[in-house]
């Protein structure tokens, strides 16, 4: 079993905040273990746990769609969250249970995937990276972090619910195809 597999065995099994409490499945996240891309959002809707998978539900749908624009495919990243378990009700994960997941789990599988780009979904996923930037100011700005570049884009979600913002992601994510080309 690779570290990465390890660290997912762990995740399935965590009971570190009380998010544990009402999920169905945790989310460890899933992509092949070379991948340079990584994906990260906020934590598992609905369907993500039913299924125990990243981004199932319409949102991940279109994101990958869009993706798929610049010959992303699914199984060429990585797709993780902030959080590995739904926060009940759908509500925004809490900062404490975003420190606790992010720091024992997600810093790991960064540090294991070492990916050359990290795509933040969102300003919880972009918060954990550059705290004070605000998503709508600098999505679709790449960003320098500690040596590793993080690639800001709305939420997917958000982006389906509001049609500036669905046009923004799809530039977005062309203007990305610059990024892996170089």
């Amino acid at each position: 079993m690779s570290e990465l597999e390890s660290v997912a065995r762990r995740i399935l099994n965590c009971t570190l905040c009380d998010l544990c409490q009402g999920r169905t499945h945790a989310v460890p996240g899933e992509g092949p273990e070379s991948a340079r891309i990584m994906l990260i959002g906020e934590g598992p809707g609905a369907q993500e746990d039913v299924q125990g998978r990243p981004f199932v539900g319409a949102s991940g749908q279109f994101m990958l769609e869009t993706l798929a624009t610049i010959g992303l495919r699914r199984q060429d990243v990585f797709i993780t969250n902030l959080v590995k378990c739904r926060p009940p009700g759908n509500r925004d994960p809490l900062p404490d249970e975003i420190l606790m997941c992010s720091q024992t789990y997600l810093d790991l599988q960064i540090e294991l995937l070492d990916p050359k780009i990290i795509i933040t979904l969102g300003r919880f996923s972009l918060g954990r990276f550059v705290p004070q930037a605000s998503i709508s100011r600098v999505h679709g700005q790449p960003q320098s972090v500690g040596g590793r570049l993080i690639y800001p884009l709305l939420h997917p979600a958000a982006a389906l619910r509001r049609p500036e913002w669905r046009q923004a992601f799809q530039v977005d994510v062309a203007r990305l195809a610059d990024l892996i080309k170089n």
